[in-house]
């Protein structure tokens, strides 16, 4: 069987950005599909390094399977954009870092007949650079029964570890999950330069989570902290405890500084 012959059976994927993740799942979806990638941005790098053909929107989005690489503050125009040129029931998925409003975005602005399957792979360019197989998948079917197709695809196939879940309470565990990492990454970033020599084990794993994340996109730190619904709500909790630890430590060092004599012992030896 010819290698064209091969490249027809296999479905047709559009891959909608092309950024660092649209290229990482261009990487690991070339052997099963044949990839339709649309980007507005210059040809750079070249699809055809991933294993995947540059097309136009329109190209991309008639595909059986459709994937939305995009920054959460931009799929509601994207989703617009391709509405017209979707096929029913095609599979739209979604890879954003935060569920509940990529969905909602999805759910009012697809056409009807379309399938929705909102995901949030849990790793990135940086967590995945040895491979996929054992990294973790959460996994969100709305509409449709392809989504369920899709996951035991990512399971078996792709050796993922898929976690079935709903929009809200992805989002209640990745404002903890994601939200803190993020967060204390981007203070501990903002202190550098940090010690590399006279390391601790400890310290060294907590600067490797922070150089997992340090070269995201700064959308992705925006959709973490800002368009999941519960990130505030941790956020405060966090900074309020940390301010209490810092009140703690304070009154400690109150009452460990030494005190100065009283005024009368001050006068009892004045008069000695």
């Amino acid at each position: 069987m010819s290698s064209s012959h091969i490249t027809q059976l296999r479905p047709a994927i559009g891959i909608i950005g092309f950024g660092a993740f649209g290229r990482l799942i261009a990487r690991h979806l070339a052997p099963h599909g044949a990839l339709r990638v649309y980007d507005p941005r210059p040809a750079e790098p070249d699809a055809e390094t991933y294993g995947a053909m540059r097309t136009g929107l329109e190209a991309a989005a008639r595909c059986p399977i459709v994937i939305l690489a995009v920054p959460v503050s931009r799929l509601a125009e994207v989703v617009a954009a391709i509405a017209p040129h979707l096929r029913p029931g095609t599979l739209v998925v979604d890879v954003g870092s935060v569920k509940m409003l990529p969905v909602a975005i999805m759910r009012a602005g697809l056409p009807a007949g379309v399938e929705i399957l909102g995901t949030h792979p849990l790793f990135g360019p940086q967590s995945a650079v040895d491979g996929i197989a054992g990294l973790k998948i959460a996994v969100c079917p709305v509409s449709g029964r392809r989504g369920r197709r899709a996951a035991a695809f990512l399971r078996k196939v792709l050796k993922l570890k898929v976690i079935v879940t709903t929009p809200e309470a992805h989002d209640r565990e990745a404002a903890a999950v994601q939200g803190l990492t993020h967060l204390i990454a981007r203070v501990l970033v903002a202190m550098e330069p940090l010690p590399t020599q006279m390391t601790t084990r400890s310290f060294s794993l907590l600067m490797q989570a922070v150089d997992m994340v340090r070269h995201d996109a700064p959308e992705v730190f925006e959709a973490i902290e800002r368009s999941n619904p519960f990130a505030a709500e941790v956020r405060q909790r966090f900074f309020k405890l940390a301010a209490q630890v810092e009140a703690d430590l304070a009154r400690d060092d109150d009452a460990l500084a030494p005190r100065q004599p009283s005024m009368t012992i001050a006068r009892t030896h004045a008069g000695a």
